[in-house]
């Protein structure tokens, strides 16, 4: 099974290292352009303004994990899964320049797209480090937030990773994450290659969310924000968002999944916003 875990991760950075390389503009057979989902997410105008472009279109979350807390100045804020940065550099903005952002990702061209990002930002109170959310590279007790946008759903190992987030949150210390959640997936979803990386066959149930999160020690467990898919957004999700290299010349075999299980997945298939928090003692 160990072995599983490792070939599904592997293959998720693979998927997401060829995505972030793709040309912005969608090509022939791609109706979205890459990003456009983020960009609907819950991010302001003035916020997705305020970015370097490649850390917008290069976002491939399902919501703003900011939009909803309270990250003060000179607070440490811990990214899972930080991807190309967009929710790096708006942490970082918020925590100002006593503060700290750390961001862990597994993926070099991501950790190496988000360095550039950081640096377009002029930002120097951002540190990134390789790793996996199920064995963060970062201390127990130390971090005030851990946010992530639309990374959870990809774990193999998901009751690891609520138990990492336990760990390095400080006593009183909060999580809130934007993420994937579905009912009653068919195995011919949630075995699938493809619709692993694309944030759907990992996906777990809402309750099965919330409840893993409490097994770990966390409480105040509660989804703040539900937006449950309709059947175009679903078709859009699977379809463009992370279009990998299959036959023709951006992914056709996963656009004909997309228009094949859209009607079937509609009202199964929701963006949530999960908060939860580490007791004092």
């Amino acid at each position: 099974m160990a072995d599983n875990h490792d070939e599904i991760r592997q293959n998720v950075s693979e998927d997401y290292a060829q995505a972030v390389k793709k040309p912005t503009k969608s090509c022939c057979c791609s109706p979205t352009p890459k990003g456009v989902v983020a960009k609907l997410a819950g991010y302001s105008h003035e916020q997705i303004a305020g970015l370097p472009t490649e850390a917008v279109v290069n976002s491939f979350g399902c919501g703003n994990p900011l939009a909803f807390s309270e990250i003060k100045e000179g607070q440490c804020v811990l990214d899972l899964g930080s991807g190309a940065g967009i929710d790096l550099l708006l942490a970082a903005k918020k925590v100002g320049p006593h503060g700290k952002v750390i961001g862990v990702d597994m993926t070099d061209a991501m950790l190496e797209k988000a360095r550039e990002n950081i640096a377009l930002a002029g930002l120097s109170n951002v540190e990134l480090r390789k790793g996996i959310i199920e064995d963060l590279p970062v201390s127990s007790h130390s971090v005030d937030w851990v946010i992530s946008n639309c990374v959870i759903n990809l774990s193999p190992e998901k009751s690891k990773v609520f138990s990492e987030i336990a760990r390095v949150l400080k006593p009183g210390g909060k999580m809130i994450v934007s993420d994937i959640v579905a009912e009653r997936l068919p195995p011919e979803i949630s075995g699938h290659r493809q619709l692993t990386s694309c944030c759907l066959a990992g996906a777990i149930s809402e309750n099965a969310y919330l409840e893993g999160l409490r097994h770990a020690g966390l409480t105040d467990v509660s989804v703040i924000d539900r937006l449950v898919y309709d059947r175009d957004q679903i078709e859009a999700f699977i379809g463009t968002e992370l279009t990998i290299e299959e036959s023709g010349c951006c992914g056709s075999t996963r656009i004909s999944l997309a228009k094949t299980w859209a009607p079937r997945l509609e009202g199964s298939v929701a963006s949530v916003k999960v908060s939860a928090r580490k007791p004092c003692s």
